[in-house]
């Protein structure tokens, strides 16, 4: 795979620069859950022409389809193999809502065939994956915007620059919280692949596991094979918003806790988590409950920064669209705060992505801040999952001392056309 896309994205490179009057070609590649949002936010933008659906599974495409209709284009052709997307010169780029297992082996795979990519959150399936992603589109010098959208919101980049501007005093440590109700999935035996979805392209690179409704679309994430539980599923959007606002990158030593308190079901992901991540001058400390209706502070998921005069406080308030708010030191009273309006937090995203592609900037959420977010999902699932605390070498981005630990750095893979390399 590699020499096969190796000549024609050098060829391709100076092509990509897509002119201010052209239109825009994309490939959908998965069109259920978040990749029908991600249907309806491109399908938006008048810019776009919509060369493929690539989806394995037939019995979820109509939605997809009925969402680009409505918009006044024509249904493009469905296919499962991504590798047909991949050999067409005029897509420019993959606008990738697949399970995340396949995000980075996707990523690569259009990275080296010279097209730009939108990949969603969490980027990676572990933290070597990551790397392999930012290094593909360093090489390429493909645009690569990850579907953490809330950095596109006007209420998230005021948020950061209230942060920034010294308001708050000393900064020294920030929140994040992941407090909701999520579902019990139960138990499901393993069963033969209904018909109308490719599984063999589905499980892509990995080792193949036997069939399962509990392993597959909606409940894929909460299986340690294939996801990395709500941590990166959730909490990375979060994870991404305060890591920005302490100016940080990966951390020297995380600790804390993470399992499963409360479902009794096939989940293998924690619904509680305690995490911290020690920067040494700054500490940033993740907080997960999956099992409570009532949030924290006010909303499910948020983020709070504290100084030593005040603390500023992002989310989805109670009452409130996505926004932030500031509250005094001395009396805990509200003294500022700004509010996204009701419009889609898709489009504004999809929008930069296309403006990026356009002007070759680095977009809103480029792939290596993608991987410093996501690589603090994975860290926090390595402490959950060896029970104890770890250090870690942000240069190398390895494990230090903890071999058992350091293998969940990356994963191992079968045999496969779409197996990454390195």
């Amino acid at each position: 795979m590699n020499r096969r896309y190796f000549f024609p994205a050098m060829m391709l490179a100076a092509r990509r620069a897509v002119a201010a009057s052209d239109k825009i070609t994309i490939a959908l590649m998965g069109v259920r859950g978040r990749g029908r949002s991600l249907t309806t936010a491109f399908c938006a933008q008048p810019d776009v022409n919509v060369a493929y659906m690539c989806d394995i599974d037939q019995n979820v495409v109509e939605a997809a389809y009925k969402i680009i209709e409505q918009s006044g284009r024509k249904r493009p052709p469905l296919v499962a193999d991504i590798r047909k997307c991949l050999d067409d010169r005029s897509v420019d780029a993959i606008v990738m809502g697949t399970p995340l297992h396949w995000h980075a082996p996707g990523t690569i795979l259009a990275c080296n065939a010279g097209k730009d990519v939108y990949v969603e959150k969490p980027i990676s399936h572990n933290i070597r994956e990551g790397r392999l992603m930012v290094e593909a589109a360093r090489r390429n010098n493909r645009i690569v915007q990850v579907g953490s959208q809330l950095p596109s919101l006007p209420a998230t980049q005021a948020f950061n620059d209230y942060v920034q501007s010294g308001k708050l005093g000393r900064v020294l440590m920030a929140k994040v919280w992941n407090a909701q109700l999520r579902n019990n999935i139960g138990h499901k035996e393993d069963e033969a692949v209904p018909a109308g979805i490719d599984y063999e392209t589905w499980t892509g690179p990995l080792p193949k596991m036997t069939f399962n409704r509990n392993r597959f679309h909606g409940t894929v994430n909460w299986h340690w094979h294939y996801g990395t539980g709500d941590i990166g599923n959730d909490g990375v959007h979060e994870l991404d918003i305060a890591r920005r606002a302490l100016g940080v990158q990966l951390p020297k030593a995380v600790s804390g806790m993470g399992r499963k308190m409360y479902f009794d079901d096939d989940q293998q992901t924690p619904d509680t988590m305690n995490i911290t991540y020690d920067y040494g001058d700054k500490l940033l400390m993740y907080e997960q409950r999956l099992w409570n209706p009532y949030g924290l502070e006010s909303c499910d998921n948020g983020v709070a920064v504290y100084g030593d005069k005040a603390v500023a406080q992002f989310g989805k308030f109670r009452g409130r669209n996505w926004g932030f708010r500031v509250l005094d030191g001395e009396d805990g009273k509200e003294i500022h705060s700004e509010e996204h309006d009701k419009t889609s937090i898709d489009t504004p995203h999809a929008r930069n992505f296309l403006d990026s592609m356009r002007s070759r900037q680095k977009p809103r959420v480029e792939i290596e801040e993608g991987h410093w977010s996501t690589s603090l999902a994975h860290l926090g699932n390595i402490v959950a999952r060896t029970g104890r605390a770890i250090e870690f070498d942000p240069k190398t981005e390895q494990v230090v001392g903890d071999a058992d630990a350091n293998k969940l750095v990356r994963r191992e893979y079968r045999q496969h056309w779409s197996t990454p390399k390195g």
